[in-house]
This record gives C-alpha cells, sequence and structure tokens, in this order.
C-alpha cells in the first residue's frame, strides 16, 4: 500500500500520550478517499480501495511501522481550561512521503481512549463528511489546513438525539502539536519535559531556528506570524471557525477540526452559526483577538523556556505578543488590497476598505458576492450597488485604481486570482450531508467537491454553485463530537 510509517512522538515522555488501538468496526465500507492526496503521501490507490486497505482506513488493521496512540493535551474551551487529549481519535503514525515530507496520518472516530471522558469514541457519518468537504475546499482557496484522505462507514450506528450511521476519517496533518499541548506541559509536566516538547516542535517544523541564540523566544515568533497569516486568510474569505478553543489551534499554522464551522453569506462581523457558542465568543469579527489570546496562553506555557528570569520572559513574551495586531493586520491589507486589485499601498487604503465594509453591512451584503461582482464588474441586483455611500466609494476606488498606474486587464486578473467564484456555501453543504446521511447518495457531494476544487476558475459550470442563497432568519452549525 506504501505507507512508511514512523512515530516520533513517541518519544517524547511517556505523560503526553497513551498506546492506543483503534477500536475494531463491524463492516466498514469505503465512502470517499482523495486519490490526490494518497498519491502525494506515497500510498498506492488501487491498494487502499481493497478489503485491505479499507481496513486499515477503519482502523480494523494496522500497516507495519504503526504505532498508535491518543495524545494527551490540556486547552481552554470557550475560555475555560481543562484536562483533555484525543478522545475519538487515534494517531497511527507518521508518514514519509516521497519527497521526505512527513504527515501524521491520524483516524478520528475509532473508538473511546484514556481521554474519552465517558464518550464513546466513535463519529457520525455527517461530520466526517463535513470536514471533508471543507477542509478540501479550504486547501483549494489556498488557506493552510489539515487535510482528509478517506471516510469510511463502520457498519455501526451510533447514538446522539438520535441514531446516526458511524463513520471514521482518515486526517492528514503537518502535525497534531497544539497550543493546548503546550498548555498540558506546562501545567501537568516537568519543565524538562516543555523543553523536549519544545526541542521536538523546532525540530519537527522549525530547523531553521535551532541555530538561534534563543530559539524559544524564536518558536514564539514563527507561531505567531503563522496564526496571525492563517487567520487573515479565514477572514478574506468569510470564514467562521466556530470553536476555536487552544486545543483547535495547531502550531504549525493549519486550520484544524472543522465541527460548527461554516462561510458568512450577509456580511457581518456578529455572525455566530455554532449552536455551542451561546456567547458569541467566536463570532467572525472576535477571531483575530481571540487567536491573539490564545497566543497568550502559548507565550504563557514557555515562559520557563524563554529565560530563567521570570520578569525577563514575562518581557520577551509581551513583546512577541505585542506584535500580533500589526502582523495579522499587514497580512488582512495586503489581501485585501489584492481583492480589489491594488498592486501598491497607499495610507489612505484602510479607510478604503473599511467605508466598502460598512456599507456592506448597512445594506446587508452578500461577502463573496460583492467582490465577485466587483470582479466581474456587473453591479446591478444588489441594494448595496445603487446606494450613495456604493456610489460614492466607487468613485474614490476609480480614483485609486488610476493612481497605481496599472493596466485594467492585469486588475481583474488580479481580483480573480483572489476573490473566490464560489465557496462552500452552508446550503450546499447541508444538501450534500443531507443526501449522503439520510439517502446514501453521494454523488451530490462529490459534484459538489469537484465544483469546490477551483473556486478561481470562473467558470459557467460553477455558476449554479455561486448562486446566494435566500436569507435565512436563523442557520446553526453543530460540533458533531
Amino acid at each position: 500500500m506504501g505507507w512508511k510509517l514512523e512515530n516520533t512522538y513517541t518519544r517524547l515522555p511517556d505523560n503526553f500520550y497513551t498506546k492506543t488501538k483503534p477500536t475494531q468496526v463491524t463492516a466498514p465500507q469505503l465512502i470517499i478517499y482523495n486519490e490526490e492526496l494518497a498519491e502525494s503521501l506515497g500510498l498506492d490507490g488501487t491498494t487502499l480501495q481493497t478489503d485491505t486497505g479499507i481496513a486499515v482506513l477503519a482502523g480494523n488493521e494496522l500497516p507495519e511501522g504503526s504505532i498508535p496512540i491518543a495524545q494527551a493535551y490540556a486547552g481552554n474551551q470557550f475560555g475555560n481550561f481543562t484536562m483533555l487529549g484525543d478522545g475519538r481519535a487515534v494517531l497511527i503514525g507518521e508518514q514519509i512521503t516521497p519527497s521526505g515530507e512527513r504527515f501524521d496520518i491520524q483516524l478520528k472516530g475509532a473508538g473511546r481512549t484514556s481521554y474519552s471522558r465517558g464518550g464513546d469514541g466513535r463519529a457520525a457519518l455527517g461530520p466526517m463528511l463535513r470536514e471533508y468537504i471543507i477542509s478540501e475546499a479550504m486547501l483549494a482557496l489556498e488557506i493552510p489546513t489539515t487535510r482528509s484522505l478517506a471516510v469510511v462507514t463502520t457498519g455501526e450506528e451510533i447514538f446522539r438525539e438520535t441514531k446516526l450511521p458511524g463513520a471514521v476519517l482518515t486526517r492528514v496533518a503537518s502535525s497534531h502539536l497544539r497550543v493546548g499541548t503546550f498548555q498540558f506541559a506546562h501545567i501537568f509536566s516537568e519543565e524538562e519535559d516543555l523543553r523536549a516538547l519544545a526541542d521536538y516542535t523546532i525540530q519537527r517544523h522549525f530547523s531553521y531556528l535551532a541555530q538561534h541564540e534563543n530559539p524559544y523566544q524564536e518558536l514564539l515568533k514563527e507561531v505567531i506570524r503563522r496564526q496571525a497569516y492563517l487567520i487573515a486568510k479565514w477572514q478574506l474569505v468569510g470564514f467562521i471557525h466556530g470553536v476555536m478553543n487552544t486545543d483547535n489551534m495547531t502550531i504549525s499554522g493549519e486550520t484544524i477540526d472543522y465541527g460548527p464551522c461554516a462561510f458568512m453569506n450577509t456580511f457581518d462581523p456578529e455572525t455566530v452559526f455554532s449552536s455551542i457558542d451561546t456567547g458569541a465568543r467566536y463570532k467572525y469579527g472576535n477571531q483575530p483577538p481571540i487567536a491573539h489570546w490564545n497566543l497568550t496562553r502559548f507565550a504563557e506555557s514557555l515562559l520557563p523556556l524563554l529565560d530563567k528570569e521570570e520578569e525577563k520572559a514575562i518581557k520577551l513574551a509581551e513583546n512577541a505578543l505585542d506584535t500580533f495586531p500589526k502582523i495579522y493586520t499587514t497580512y488582512w491589507l495586503d489581501g485585501m488590497r489584492a481583492k480589489l486589485g491594488l498592486f501598491n499601498e497607499e495610507s489612505g487604503d484602510q479607510k478604503l476598505i473599511t467605508d466598502l465594509l460598512q456599507a456592506m453591512i448597512k445594506y446587508k451584503a452578500d461577502y463573496t458576492d460583492t467582490f465577485i461582482a466587483l470582479t466581474t464588474k456587473k453591479l446591478d441586483g444588489a441594494v448595496l450597488f445603487h446606494s450613495e455611500e456604493f456610489l460614492e466609494w466607487r468613485k474614490q476606488w476609480s480614483e485609486r485604481l488610476k493612481r497605481q498606474e496599472v493596466d485594467e486587464g492585469h486588475i481583474y486578473a488580479k481580483m480573480k486570482e483572489n476573490n473566490p467564484a464560489l465557496i462552500p456555501r452552508n446550503h450546499l453543504v447541508e444538501t450534500a450531508l443531507d443526501a449522503a446521511v439520510e439517502n446514501n447518495d453521494f454523488t451530490v457531494m462529490k459534484d459538489l467537491l469537484d465544483a469546490l476544487a477551483h473556486p478561481f476558475a470562473y467558470t459557467e459550470k460553477q455558476k449554479e454553485y455561486a448562486e446566494v442563497p435566500v436569507p435565512k432568519t436563523f442557520y446553526q452549525t453543530f460540533c458533531g463530537t
């Protein structure tokens, strides 16, 4: 099958993980399989789809070299600190690709572990398919993300509010190191264990930092930069994660855990979809400051390594954390300039962007569709485009475009490269999931995935997927735990 597994994580102190075999399932069936990802991992796609391959994807068999573990970590869940860990996921190993890269292979929904906290360790089909759809859409949108190799059904039912078909998702990640992993090490382990974790992280993800005088300070800076970039990318496409707990924030800077996530339709910073986010902690407009808050927890965990003197360590951490707003704003402004066809920088750009967004809020404009209309120059239909505010803004935008002395062809080409013609609209995702779960029809999902694979193509075929939905007064997403 092409498996070349190691598990360097098991070289860390024993308290960071528990050796755990996946729970056997009765009748695994392959539902969807990511051929392109399998090839990049060096896996034989033909063999992987046989009974033997499916047994591995279900957790019934383990490939040679596998040391299956559940990882320990902690986290602030909606602000409240708690001990956590992989309650329904088993890391079977790290695949070494033909190019020498290393990726975690994790089975999500693989049964109980010592961190299950009374749960059954299983996953329902719908949430696993949601993660597959959204993670692949995020990749196509050029947003750092974990990926999905396959989803198999288990032939068993699980019990939530109702009976649901069980499933296992094979998740692929640069690693599953989280802010919560460092919180666990800081709170529940000795300093030498924390240092071992930090050294492992640097070796695995940031080897170029090892030669610095203070590599742990540089680690903090690099994680801050990567998270600033990631959150800016989320904001630029209207993505709302829904559960930005510290255990869902990777050190690598990849998006992880697609539970109650959704994409914003009508532009409104107050937008929240998650049924469990009753206080709107993780609403769209809060994602940058929450990322900053989470990074502060990361910095706190690193304090013993930053300097032996606590006061100096705190100062180093504060100096690094103070850079987050500027780094985030720079990434976001660069992205917004690209969405508006701007090639250079002017001091008034932020106001130009903010004025447009404020008008979009006032006239309840669709976020994605507004930028599509600007890109295609089809400024009709929406109330926004006939408003005084927009007409004045458009005049200012036109003058700004002229000042950069770039021809119109290049301007609109740049906009096309940065404004997706379609996103995984919530109603389309729900339709695909309903067809799969309720009717055992997976063609709707596969057609949607095909359309989402090239979001910047602006093809005729994509138009049926790009249609703005009729506004709903209420839409919720659920965690699926």
